[in-house]
């Protein structure tokens, strides 16, 4: 800025790319500076030095259609903006395979390209994550159909991915190795403040990555000792306060968070200071604290902490409602899975093995 005469409020998007560009020449560019620009960038628009983002331009048919499928999802559909960001990907994906701009017609598609795009997803991406693809995909295209975007629903023309449910056995921690999970964090510090409140949440109540991070200020109920927790399909459901958890928020809000303009519970901890970018971050907070206890499990996610609290409870004598209740599943099908891990009752079904008689 000094060479170039630049001011602070002549900083924008464009000049950010041309010292990166520079600094790329020069071979000086390292992997963080780009995300670190833009904080900073953000930053200084947040304190009014530079203008706010300008409006995108107008785009052409693809991204109204793209728009349109989101106002579906969320008004109509009603989902999670997790579950909405991984539909429009999707969409986005399967757009950009057959169209380009200036050709976003949907009237074109015909069966055999769905098919062509579902083999290839299939062969690039594990199961698990191909089979939410197809999910994503098949919301895309049934929205196509009811809107009158295609004649014909494509819907049936997807082929299934082979993914069964409640094959796996859930992956969960020892008591002993949540404790030192939560140990693990520096509890003098602002980060390790905020991990730890974090990391409560996660063991103590076995909330989702994407409920922490859409946790507000007003969720908390400090007279009455209970949680508003947004969950899945916009719902709203009431936790008690558990005593740890009270103190490990209060410590965060009172000694931690950061004087900020958001109304989310959990902040960033460098400028500019804002939410958390969603389940993502928390569920790095979790591999973070994985990582510093010395723990290697094969599942490093936040729902690493989910199934370990059912399990727990599990042992404690709890029965499958129970851990339900507390996790708060729609359907009972889905607490069954966590019947694998007790060992006491399955030895109980098992049938002793047929010998032979001589």
């Amino acid at each position: 800025m000094g060479r170039r005469g630049l001011q602070a409020h002549d900083l924008s998007e464009p000049v950010l790319k041309r010292f990166l560009a520079d600094r790329r020449r020069q071979g000086r560019l390292r992997n963080t500076d780009p995300r670190a620009l833009g904080w900073f960038l953000e930053h200084l628009r947040q304190a009014g030095v530079v203008e706010p983002t300008p409006p995108l331009p107008a785009d052409g048919l693809r991204g109204a259609l793209e728009r349109d499928f989101e106002r579906h999802l969320l008004q109509e559909r009603g989902l999670a903006a997790a579950t909405i960001g991984n539909y429009l990907r999707v969409a986005r994906t399967f757009l950009t395979t057959h169209f380009n701009e200036e050709m976003a017609d949907p009237q074109r598609l015909r069966p055999p390209d769905v098919i062509r795009f579902v083999h290839r997803i299939a062969q690039s991406q594990p199961p698990r994550s191909a089979k939410y693809t197809i999910t994503g995909l098949r919301a895309f295209l049934r929205f196509l159909y009811v809107g009158g975007r295609t004649a014909t629903d494509l819907t049936p023309s997807v082929p299934t991915i082979p993914h069964w449910k409640v094959t796996a056995i859930p992956r969960s921690l020892k008591d002993h190795e949540v404790e030192s999970l939560l140990r693990s964090c520096d509890r003098t510090t602002a980060v390790g403040k905020r991990d730890y409140a974090v990391l409560c949440l996660l063991a103590r109540l076995g909330l989702r990555a994407g409920e922490v991070a859409a946790m507000a200020l007003d969720d908390i109920d400090w007279r009455a000792g209970e949680l508003t927790v947004r969950g899945k399909g916009g719902t709203r459901e009431r936790l008690p306060l558990l005593a740890e958890v009270g103190h490990a928020l209060a410590a965060y809000l009172c000694e931690a968070r950061p004087p900020c303009a958001t109304r989310h519970l959990f902040a960033t901890a460098r400028a500019p200071f804002q939410e958390l970018a969603g389940p993502t971050t928390v569920c790095r907070i979790v591999e973070q604290a994985l990582k510093r206890a010395g723990l290697n499990p094969p599942q490093r996610g936040a729902h690493l902490l989910r199934h370990s609290l059912a399990t727990a409870l599990l042992r404690r004598g709890a029965s499958l409602q129970e851990i339900g209740d507390v996790l708060r599943h729609r359907h009972p099908a889905t607490t069954q899975i966590y019947a694998k891990v007790d060992v006491g009752a399955l030895q109980a079904l098992a049938q002793p093995w047929p010998e032979e008689v001589s």
